[in-house]
């Protein structure tokens, strides 16, 4: 039964058009997911779209807008049984645009697929992701160099990328010495689920393999309740009813909690009378669930998306300011003292400022390059004040990793990403 392996969370990264759909949609079609004759009708829409060789990449890219313009806007979900997993499968768009739910995606990721096309190499978005993916806490990644099959299979030509791609990954704090470098064509369906005599040179574990290498996650439940809310129901007969993913600790029918920041910016207490999941009664929830809390003494109109729900005697911290560590990944010039953005962190969305760059920190080393810096631009990796304009919780990474870390958002793009080092509270 699916329900008794652990759920494992494994997202694909990497950039645009190197075969992160495709590598999924053929996965799920040599798992049994789909059937030969709905591989056909994929195929014979892709061919009317005059997208021949798209096919697999439909499986994920349901959405009609998605399968027109063969890119990846939302994130799409499926689910695979390994040996060791119930895995579920994240395809993380490669668009600028769809960033946002590249990080919305990545925060719940326990590991990462990166996929880079063997005749392309290292790209603007391969760099990008998996520093987002560094950011966002995934500590595990494999790589899968796709295409293999338009460079006829070369070893030297692997060996390269490879080398490529471990530079990469060092600089953003990688250990890559017992990461797997996988050679396959998803398009070929080579070294996917099965083994390929075409990759003879090649021992390691297939893409499938590769699932059941990874770690089983230990669940963050021994740290305090963490529920940041997602949205906020009022159900007649019921009450008010906040939604939303526990980041850590447990929750439980009869626990005092406190919603912060909350109006006020000084959080409000209620209790919690009933945990639903999927519209069953639990008797406890934990780190990782999706659920509803139906709480007594709190109305709708007290709390709202980017509140967090904790027990009322571990409250999280509210920042008045706060330190961070930033990674510039893409801003269109550069980014001085009074800059203001916005933050994206956990549920909650802020603009913020940059009241002082205090350091430029080397990414290769993490010693400090410079001081006082006036500016900071892309690649950059730099140790900021934020001041974010009302009322946020966050806590730091040495406190809570999971409510540590955020995104920089501009004009519609993540400019940037970054992790919380020192907080002055409220």
């Amino acid at each position: 039964m699916a329900g008794e392996k652990p759920n494992f969370n494994i997202v694909f990264i990497g950039h645009v058009d190197h075969g992160k759909s495709t590598a999924i949609g053929r996965l799920l079609y040599e798992s049994g997911m789909f059937s030969e004759q709905e591989l056909k009708k994929m195929k014979d829409i892709a061919e009317k779209l005059g997208k021949k060789g798209f096919e697999f990449a439909f499986v994920m890219d349901r959405l009609k807008e998605e399968r027109e313009r063969g890119v990846t806007i939302d994130l799409a979900y499926k689910k695979i049984i390994t040996k060791k997993f119930s895995v579920t499968i994240i395809d993380a768009p490669g668009h600028r645009d769809f960033v946002k739910n590249m990080i919305t995606g990545t925060s719940q990721a326990d590991a990462a697929i990166l996929t880079i096309a063997a005749p392309d190499g290292v790209m603007a978005q391969t760099k990008e992701h998996v520093w987002l993916a560094r950011t966002m806490g995934v500590s595990q990644i494999a790589v899968l160099i796709n295409k293999m099959d338009m460079v006829n299979f070369d070893q030297a030509k692997y060996d390269k990328v490879k080398e490529d791609v471990s530079v990469l990954l060092k600089t953003a704090g990688y250990k890559i010495d017992k990461m797997n470098f996988i050679p396959a064509s998803a398009f070929e369906g080579d070294n996917i689920t099965k083994k390929s005599d075409k990759l003879k040179w090649y021992n390691g574990p297939t893409l499938l393999e590769q699932f059941d290498v990874f770690e089983t996650p230990q669940k963050p439940v021994n740290l305090p309740l963490r529920m940041p809310i997602q949205d906020v129901y009022s159900i007649t007969g019921v009450g008010t009813v906040p939604v939303g993913k526990i980041e850590t600790g447990k929750v439980k029918p009869g626990d005092k909690i406190i919603v912060l920041p909350a109006k006020t910016g000084k959080g409000v207490a209620g209790e919690v009378k009933t945990v639903e999941m999927h519209h069953e009664a639990l008797k406890e929830a934990i780190a990782g669930d999706n659920v509803g809390l139906n709480i007594r003494g709190i109305g709708k109109q007290d709390m709202a998306r980017g509140d967090v729900i904790a027990l009322i005697d571990s409250p999280p911290t509210i920042a008045k300011e706060f330190l961070a560590q930033v990674a510039v990944i893409n801003h269109p010039t550069v980014i001085a003292q009074g800059y203001t953005p916005v933050l994206h962190i956990h549920t909650a969305q802020v603009p913020a400022q940059f009241v002082k760059i205090e350091k430029k920190i080397d990414p290769k080393t993490g010693q400090v390059a410079q001081e006082n810096p006036d500016f900071i631009k892309n690649g950059d990796v730099a140790i900021v004040r934020i001041k974010p304009v009302k009322p946020l919780v966050i806590e730091t990474q040495s406190v809570n990793p999971h409510m540590a870390r955020f995104a920089v958002r501009d004009a519609g793009q993540t400019v940037a990403a970054g992790v919380c080092i020192e907080i002055t509270e409220k």
